[in-house]
């Protein structure tokens, strides 16, 4: 692996890797063999890394390490050469704090300039001038539910943000611990969406079903969604109205990270842990789970993982590529970044000795 002296070109797969000091960009020729990087905003956490392919852009979600009130979005129109700070970042209308932002995420592509985050304490915002600008999205926000929210492990906030690609008007949010959320009207008004979620297992407190972990949709399929929740892994074939337990055949129902295979709408992959109360991978034994059939049946990717080794990842530390075969990615809260050339089959190392590493997406760059 090289260091980043030569510039990233159109068709380069990108992997964006956000820790706990700075965030690590990589890339590669189609081919994902000789890898090079380069480092940036070493004083700041890094919650998300975005790439949008409308502009080119990638976008990332810092916050201070020393000071809490400090939380910037950021946006390099050139590979991370300049990074531009937003003039006015997400803050509530309403005192409430936004300590930390935790998603940057693309509009739709009928939406040029639509840009959305989500941040800790628990808020949904929108930027309608390629992130320059951003204000509440008081539909959410200022939800009748609120004031059931509580906070998770990480603290009350909103992490996932879906859009459907068939209907620009249409997107889900998720907030740990609120539950999952859909909107039909382009954020006015929304709609909780947990119902059969952790119903009839034993041991679950009521309203649990409010802690999803990671949730996820594919573009060839929207309708159909697939969620990592605090109590297991649950598909909907009805965006959200109702939901069905998937997790049989996987070694716990805890976890976090989940993301769909690019190409094929009825491959998952999900990074199980042991429990609640110990939240690493089963046995030590590094494992990626993947379903090919929508989560009928599971099998365990560990080929060059390691064994012997107590990781944990994240919920944001699990990404695809767009290449054929698919590219996967996980990282580690150890600073390990794992990758699979062949959708999961073998394992290599990317990157070690990372700081902890909170999240990891990819892309393929546009010309």
């Amino acid at each position: 692996m090289n260091n980043g002296s030569q510039r990233l070109q159109p068709g380069d797969v990108l992997v964006m890797v956000g820790t706990r000091k700075g965030a690590f960009l990589f890339w590669s020729d189609p081919a994902r063999r000789t890898w090079r990087h380069s480092h940036h905003h070493g004083d700041w956490s890094v919650h998300a890394l975005n790439y949008d392919e409308r502009s080119g852009s990638i976008y990332a979600a810092t916050n201070n390490n020393y000071l809490d009130e400090r939380t910037v979005i950021q946006r390099s129109a050139d590979g991370g050469a300049v990074w531009l700070e937003a003039a006015r970042n997400p803050a509530f209308d309403n005192g409430r704090q936004a300590w930390q932002i935790w998603q940057v995420v693309p509009g739709h592509p009928q939406r040029p300039g639509e840009m959305w985050a989500g941040t800790r304490e628990a808020g949904l915002f929108r930027s309608r001038d390629s992130g320059e600008t951003w204000a509440s999205v008081a539909g959410l926000n200022d939800h009748p539910t609120h004031a059931t929210w509580e906070e998770g492990g990480g603290g009350l906030l909103l992490h996932t943000i879906l859009l459907d690609p068939e209907n620009p008007n249409r997107l889900y949010a998720c907030i740990s611990m609120g539950g999952a959320f859909r909107s039909e009207d382009g954020g006015a008004s929304w709609q909780p969406i947990n119902r059969g979620v952790a119903d009839g297992l034993p041991h679950v407190k009521p309203g649990t079903e409010k802690c999803v972990h990671k949730m996820a949709l594919h573009p060839a399929r929207p309708a159909v969604l697939f969620q990592q929740h605090h109590t297991g892994v649950y598909r909907s074939d009805d965006r959200g109205d109702t939901w069905s337990d998937i997790s049989a055949g996987l070694p716990s129902r805890f976890g976090f990270p989940l993301v769909l295979h690019p190409h094929d709408p009825n491959t998952v992959y999900v990074v199980p842990h042991v429990s609640d109360r110990l939240r690493v991978v089963p046995e030590g034994r590094m494992a990626v789970w993947r379903s090919r059939n929508g989560g009928n049946n599971w099998e365990g990717l560990s080929v060059g993982l390691p064994d012997n080794a107590w990781l944990t990842c994240l919920r944001e530390s699990l990404a695809v590529d767009s290449c054929d075969p698919a590219g996967v990615y996980v990282g580690t809260s150890t600073g390990q970044v794992f990758h699979s050339r062949n959708e999961g089959a073998n394992w290599e190392v990317l990157a070690d000795y990372l700081p902890g590493v909170v999240s990891v997406n990819a892309a393929r760059l546009v010309g």
